[in-house]
């Protein structure tokens, strides 16, 4: 498509991939969706991004990026069957990180057909300079049917001027409160006394609601250049901990049962168990997983829970582990992994997003390398305690169980735990 032309898309679910080229000096990017009444959200919920990955009605979601074979794709779901009827247009934007879209090279936005995976339209966006971010494409009602344009505008701003331009409330400081008038005020006159008393009660003042919260833009990603980071640091000393892997697929897994197109589709045999080992400071050890439901706590030992077992990979809920942050002085290290539990070999064509979510602080994200080994388990990040400071190490490590090994046992002894193991199941 050129920009500015527009195309009829499907009232169905889309999948909206935008891509570029990967290579050293080129900056991340980020992909975001502004759904628009009017031309402006009608409430910050109306912005969907990776510190806000799902939209409260269901139709829009943040899936997260793949990076392989030179190419990073970051992909939104957006299903314009259950966008709601005021709802008049969603917008499809990406953001940079660490430099502009002048030195982003192929970027482009492609929209897909969630089930047939069939592409609807394609936008090759050239030209880019200084920007920091950018409208690539919109989906707009036009007499009861939707259509793709590209639009191809871009912002010096970054995703902060994006966003305040359709009405969000980004992080700035409250105004303060108007100074009081320096000029001398006359007394007031006094009250007057009724004769009788009052039948009418005095009006009872209720607080106005708070404000909601600005949207926070802030995130820390982990790369192989800058594996770890401090949660003090990013403000992460209490609360909890939320630790998110949502997966797509991009093949079929040849004769392991797995079905066309994404883990996100229904019916799909692909399984994936997020699972943690844990030390604590007394020297207890374990681990927390669906397997024998050992699902943890969260205000007791381990004071880790896993919050159930998934089979979809979507980001907005797929597999979650809580780490209670109040008791960090209880914790000394945290490993956690996933495993193939059924309808795979490997992890090969398989792409991974990790986000470890603090509730106060800004979150962490990374993705997965491509799978080139027989894997069935892989380390996701290592969460060590230094003298009170949680530091969260990114570790995306690939590892091949021995025959007859489990792997929950073959993770086991690549770091050195030490426990014992028995056979179990879910």
């Amino acid at each position: 498509m050129s920009k500015g032309s527009n195309a009829p898309v499907p009232t169905a679910a889309l999948r909206v991939e935008l891509g570029r080229r990967s290579g050293p000096g080129v900056p991340d990017t980020d992909a975001s969706a502004l759904l628009l009444v009017g031309g402006k959200v009608r409430s910050d919920a109306d912005f969907v991004f990776y510190n806000q990955p799902a939209h409260s009605s269901g139709a829009v979601r943040h899936e997260g990026k793949n990076d392989a074979g030179g190419r990073v794709t970051d992909t939104l779901l957006v299903d314009l069957a259950r966008v709601e009827p005021a709802i008049e247009t969603v917008v499809l934007a990406a953001s940079t990180d660490g430099g502009s879209f002048g030195q982003v090279p192929d970027l482009y936005i492609e929209v897909r057909d969630a089930a047939q995976g069939t592409v609807v339209a394609r936008f090759d966006s050239t030209g880019a300079t200084v920007e920091t971010a950018f409208v690539l494409g919109e989906f707009y009602r036009r007499q009861g049917a939707w259509k793709f344009r590209a639009v191809g505008q871009g912002y010096g701003s970054g995703l902060e001027g994006l966003a305040t331009d359709f009405g969000i409330t980004v992080d700035e400081p409250q105004q303060a409160a108007a100074p009081a008038p320096s000029t001398p005020q006359s007394p007031p006159p006094p009250p007057t006394v009724p004769a009788f008393p009052a039948t009418v009660p005095p009006p009872v003042h209720q607080a106005p609601p708070p404000p909601a919260a600005p949207v926070r833009l802030t995130k820390v990603t982990l790369t192989k250049a800058a594996p770890s980071v401090s949660l003090t640091k990013q403000g992460g000393t209490s609360g909890t901990l939320h630790v998110n892997l949502n997966w797509q697929t991009r093949k079929q897994f040849s004769g392991w049962g797995s079905k066309l197109g994404r883990a996100t589709a229904l019916h799909n045999d692909l399984d994936l168990d997020l699972c943690a080992l844990y030390e604590l400071t007394d020297g207890r050890k374990g681990v927390v997983q669906a397997l024998g439901n050992a699902f943890g706590a969260l205000h007791q030992p381990p004071y880790i829970h896993l919050d159930g077992d998934d089979r979809t990979g979507a980001q907005a809920s797929g597999e979650n582990l809580t780490v209670n942050l109040d008791r960090r002085n209880d914790l000394r290290r945290i490993l956690v992994f996933v495993t193939i539990y059924e309808g795979a070999r490997s992890f090969a064509d398989l792409h991974a997003t990790v986000t470890l979510r603090p509730q106060f602080g800004a979150p962490i994200d990374f993705s997965l390398d491509e799978c080139t080994v027989p894997s069935t388990v892989c380390a996701l990040a290592l969460i060590t305690n230094h003298g009170g400071d949680l530091v969260v190490q990114r570790e995306a490590r690939y590892l091949v169980p021995e025959r007859g090994v489990s792997p929950q046992r073959t993770v086991d002894h690549a770091y050195g735990w030490g426990m014992n193991w028995t056979p179990g199941r879910k």
